[in-house]
């Protein structure tokens, strides 16, 4: 297999195809926006009923709604590489986030800005060819703007090396930590930013928690999020004349809690007075966490709608197909309410079953498509679809095979209301937070946790009957619970970086 994939890639790359300013006959252009951690409950069209998103909800109302669509993982490397690869987490080189320490101080901002080899995480290998490169392949103008942490800058995994002719964003997803960074990437060579290093932790003491002025230095100049979605702007217009693939990775609304003022005074009135957040040791204190957390959402469907209006100024709005999703479940951490804003509904709100976790709440994602040429507005599918289906899809619809096997299956004839092939099972494991795996066979889901202590019993849903997972059946049902044992012992194959490995599932 290794084999295949260095000569499709050696392909890719020598590849010529028609000329920049000739049309690909009959194919859609590609748009995938990616949120981060985005909860499945916190889009209007989905539930929401404090945070506006009126763009994005009229998105869904022109296209289709895929209520059973998952991630690749519950957090955000290994999602990003199921996304991309078409492997799903048991086969994939990236199967969670790894800081790659040995390097040095990874954490520390300055640190990174004056060694840029202290930037980035764990590369995918040479030989794994993205949907990218495919496209790439076919001709298409291929841009990626947004958070990348699939390889560090001085590695071959960098976007420009994994298919995209474009990249503006940030490298390394610790960067992303702050929406005010010191710099960005452009292609190979960092755009310094008009903003200071400013270090995580509490509020300084002394200052007032309950002052505007308190928290001056936590708001910049250069805010990461335009800028990205400005340079998205960009490559739509210069790349009208052709087919293109836009790869949109938002860090919104990932902490940390930063947002436009305007959209944070206009929640501010909505919700009236709050406590604030004095700040820890992984975020910035923020004055008013529930209007700045909505206002950060409320700004990326502002976005969502200027890449729609991009798209019909420059006439290719029908025919571009738009993915919107979340690359995992809405964070878990307290100063991020999601009770108040019940960010997983209707799935459970709390630390053990949203992001980090294989529950429904963690690896269940808002997910919208929309091709006004192929796919009926205002439609909904419960075919169940996960991110390792994005690949198989892409190849469905310009006619091009995966270079090699991939795990996904194209979800192509549920958009335009054919026949749909279904998958036997779909899979996750996560050698992270205790260890975890899931499985889900039709209505059925099960889940493992814990493996980092040996091995343990499956627990069995039925997501018909109960989508908080609330009701272990696995007594009540054997013979699903043999069956689910065995496939997850089929889906797995041993991870080649040992951080990922879980020796449960060696045996």
């Amino acid at each position: 297999m290794i084999k295949k994939i260095l000569i499709f890639t050696t392909l890719v790359y020598s590849f010529v195809s028609c000329s920049n300013s000739e049309k690909i006959n009959e194919l859609p252009n590609f748009v995938f926006i990616l949120a981060d951690d985005l909860g499945y409950g916190e889009l209007g069209v989905f539930g929401q009923e404090v945070i506006e998103t009126p763009n994005i909800d009229q998105l869904a109302k022109e296209g289709m709604i895929l209520t059973d669509h998952y991630t690749g993982s519950p957090v955000c490397a290994p999602a990003r590489a199921v996304l991309l690869t078409g492997l799903h987490s048991g086969n994939n080189p990236i199967r969670g986030n790894d800081e790659w320490r040995e390097r040095g101080d990874v954490w520390s901002f300055q640190a990174m800005f004056d060694n840029p080899e202290l930037e980035g995480q764990r590369p995918l290998p040479d030989s794994i060819v993205t949907v990218a490169n495919l496209l790439q392949s076919k001709g298409y103008k291929t841009g990626m703007v947004g958070k990348w942490g699939l390889g560090a800058p001085n590695t071959n995994s960098i976007p420009n090396n994994k298919g995209f002719d474009f990249f503006y964003g940030y490298n390394c997803q610790r960067q992303a930590h702050t929406l005010y960074p010191s710099h960005l990437w452009r292609n190979k060579e960092r755009d310094i930013l008009d903003n200071k290093i400013v270090n995580k932790g509490k509020l300084k003491e002394g200052l007032d928690p309950y002052t505007q002025e308190s928290y001056k230095v936590y708001n910049q100049n250069d805010y990461a999020p335009t800028l990205m979605h400005n340079e998205a702007l960009k490559f739509l217009d210069r790349n009208k004349e052709n087919n293109f693939f836009l790869y949109y990775a938002s860090p919104i609304p990932h902490l940390p809690l930063q947002a436009p003022q305007n959209w944070v005074d206009y929640y501010r009135e909505k919700f009236g007075e709050e406590e604030p957040y004095i700040g820890g040791s992984g975020y910035y204190p923020n004055q008013y966490p529930k209007a700045t957390y909505a206002a950060m959402i409320s700004y990326l469907d502002k976005q969502v709608g200027e890449i729609v209006e991009k798209l019909k100024e420059i006439g290719e709005y029908e025919n571009t197909f738009i993915i919107f999703s979340s690359d995992n479940g809405p964070t878990h951490v307290e100063h991020v309410d999601t009770k108040f804003f019940n960010s997983a509904r209707p799935f459970i709100n709390s630390k053990n079953t949203l992001k980090g976790n294989v529950n429904e709440g963690g690896i269940r994602v808002p997910t919208i498509a929309t091709w006004p040429k192929r796919i009926k507005p205002g439609s909904k599918s419960d075919h169940p679809s996960t991110f390792y289906d994005y690949f198989a899809t892409v190849s469905d619809i310009i006619s091009e095979s995966p270079p090699y096997t991939i795990d996904g299956i194209s979800y192509y004839p549920t958009l335009v209301g054919e026949n749909q092939e279904k998958h036997e099972y779909l899979y996750w494991e996560f050698p992270a937070y205790g260890g975890q795996q899931a499985i889900r066979i039709n209505q059925w889901k099960g889940i493992k946790k814990n493996l980092f202590k040996g091995p343990t019993k499956l627990q069995l849903y039925n997501l018909n009957d109960d989508p908080q997972e609330l009701n272990d059946l696995a007594s009540d049902y054997p013979e699903i619970v043999i069956k689910m044992e065995n496939l997850l012992k089929e889906a797995h194959t041993t991870a080649n970086i040992d951080k990922f490995k879980i020796p449960a599932l060696e045996n």
